[in-house]
């Protein structure tokens, strides 16, 4: 009985795991694309044009300039736009 208690709480704690690394990915996403409409960019044109430009940013990180350093977010969507 108690082995498989303890066999369940590991099984839930992977798929905990797991979660909790697509709802950051989702939170990160939603932070992107809020700073994207504000500069009346869609997100999937900025990501686009980044990967174009080869620009090798994560979600993660492009999340945090678009909190913390609006300015330099700025110019990371210019980049996107080819200009």
């Amino acid at each position: 009985m108690t082995v498989q208690a303890v066999e369940k709480s590991l099984n839930a704690m992977y798929g905990g795991r797991k979660k909790r690394k697509g709802d950051f990915r989702g939170l990160w996403i939603a932070r992107i694309n809020a700073a994207c409409r504000q500069m009346d960019v869609p997100y999937g044109r900025f990501v686009e044009g980044l990967k174009k430009a080869g620009v090798p940013l994560n979600r993660k990180m492009l999340a945090e300039i678009a909190v913390r350093d609006p300015a330099s977010f700025q110019k990371l969507v210019g980049i996107s736009r080819g200009t």
